[in-house]
């Protein structure tokens, strides 16, 4: 071959080629482990992944003060797979994503966590059976540190013990940093596919089940270029509310990679509510499973993603909220209309319905307030007296004579109370924030709850009964006295008095 010229103007003639031997430092391989690894639970759930992607039904934890094995009855190794289980940053599981029995997403990709596990004890031992192969390899840190950069650990060829059948085994001990159980039981919840089928985890004896909630489920499965995103989310009760694991969990292969808020911490105490779990097996992963790569199109998908999901819990809470409101404004102004029609029936003169006799069956004392269904302002119209017998298809509809009357909101909360042989309607109805605080229509009193008052005065039960019970008895006063504003103040002052007099 004639001589070359480089792009830095150097002469060069090819005489022969060779080969360089490329080597790690094991020493800079421990020290990965130790920073992507910082917490032995994090060992422990990579082993039990492990465990997964070798198809095992059952794996077993045992874990005491001075040693910590994993047992599995996985598919196990042979000789062939136990070469390939100890080299560093194989490919094996990204070209076999797929378990060859229960056809399992494989979620272990880079190999290194087996070497991190030296960061957590001296010795580290993996027994296998496969078929009619057996084998026990052993780490031990000073003997494998004291070996400099040679990689040959030591192998021992068992006789296969046909009562264990195939699966692996492995045993850290002389360990350097303790492992609580409480604390391994939760990291294996959350970083270990529990809920997958045929696949069980027992940690010292005891089966570790994954999480679960009660609420509003709302279910997630969301299709986007780079895959699907699927799971649950829950809206649990305000009694269940919760602060610890605040956020909803992210899963990549059934196992959560991260828990985030995604914008929720602005919320409030309604943050506490939400718990779910959100599946999407097309994000990237950082090596040490505890990340995202977030600078990619898969993860900015996602994000587009969970907004359409975010905005779907925001808004069941509003309406769960309103919900809630509704309830303490009808039971406001039942309590509230209940009190008025006991101070009329002590000021009998201040009645514009007539006489309210004291008492009567169908005033207080026998349920006098319903909750009408929801209507048409039209409909809400005041019934008459009620002691004919005139058929109901002789009945004529009350005419309507003020057009505010007929645009009532499906939102709007209706009661009612019989005052002597007339009804009383209450309407709390949205009229908006600039619009009256409330106004009547025949025997029918709107409460606008826009208005800043109402929402000031609605946040407390007792200063809501108050609020509604002197705009009702505001109405009522105008009802019985148009001419004199000064009297028919003086009449609402004494029925608020006779009201709340006990």
């Amino acid at each position: 071959m004639g001589p070359q010229r480089p792009e830095k103007g150097f002469l060069m003639t090819v005489k022969a080629t060779t080969t360089l031997e490329v080597t790690v430092d094991k020493r800079h391989i421990i020290s990965i482990g130790e920073r992507l690894y910082a917490e032995s639970a994090e060992l422990l759930r990579e082993l039990i992944n492990n465990a997964y992607d070798a198809d095992a039904t059952e794996v077993k934890v045992e874990i005491s003060p001075e040693r910590i094995e994993v047992s599995d009855n996985g598919s196990g190794m042979n000789a062939a797979g136990l070469r390939q289980y100890f080299i560093i940053g194989s490919d094996e599981k990204v070209r076999r994503s797929r378990s060859p029995r229960f056809n399992r997403e494989r979620i272990g990709q880079f190999g290194i966590g087996k070497f991190a596990s030296l960061a957590a004890a001296t010795r580290f031992e993996v027994l296998t059976q496969r078929g009619d192969f057996a084998a026990r390899v052993i780490f031990d840190k000073s003997a494998w540190e004291e070996a400099r950069d040679a990689w040959h650990l030591p192998c021992e060829i068992l006789v296969p013990d046909p009562t264990r059948g195939d699966g692996t085994t492995v045993i850290l001990s002389g360990l350097i940093k303790t492992l609580d159980p409480v604390e391994a039981e939760e990291k294996i919840r959350g970083g270990v596919p529990l809920k997958a089928p045929q696949f069980a985890v027992h940690l010292n004896g005891r089966p570790v089940t994954p999480a679960s909630y009660s609420g509003q489920r709302i279910p997630v499965l969301e299709g986007c270029r780079y895959g699907i995103v699927s799971g649950e989310v829950i809206i649990t009760p305000k009694t269940m509310a919760s602060t610890k694991d605040l956020g909803i969990d992210v899963k990549v292969k059934g196992a959560t990679v991260r828990r985030d808020l995604f914008g929720m911490e602005t919320w409030g105490k309604a943050i506490a509510r939400v718990k779910g779990e959100i599946q999407a097996n097309f994000l990237p992963i950082t090596s040490d499973r505890s990340n995202f790569v977030t600078d990619t199109p898969e993860y900015q998908e996602f994000l587009k993603v969970m907004e359409k999901i975010i905005a779907i819990i925001k808004k069941k809470l509003g309406k769960e909220a309103d919900r809630s409101s509704d309830r303490k404004a009808g039971h406001a102004v039942k309590e509230a209309l209940q009190r008025i029609h006991r101070a009329l029936a002590l000021n009998p003169d201040f009645s514009p319905f007539g006489p309210i006799p004291y008492g009567d069956e169908k005033g207080v004392g026998g349920g006098a307030t319903e909750p009408a269904r929801q209507r048409g302002r039209g409909d809400s119209e005041v019934k008459g007296d009620e002691g004919s017998q005139a058929p109901a298809a002789k009945l004529k509809p009350k005419k309507r004579h003020n057009p505010l009357v007929k645009k009532i909101t499906p939102n709007s909360i209706v009661r009612r109370i019989r005052m002597g042989n007339h009804v009383v309607s209450v309407c709390l109805d949205f009229f908006g924030e600039t619009g009256p605080e409330c106004f009547s229509e025949g025997n029918v009193v709107y409460i606008n709850r826009d208005h800043p008052l109402f929402l000031r005065e609605s946040r407390k039960t007792a200063a809501c009964t108050m609020y509604m019970a002197r705009l009702l008895t505001q109405e009522i006063a105008l009802m019985k006295e148009t001419k004199s504003p000064r009297l028919a103040f003086t009449r609402q002052s004494k029925l608020l008095k006779d009201a709340f007099g006990d």
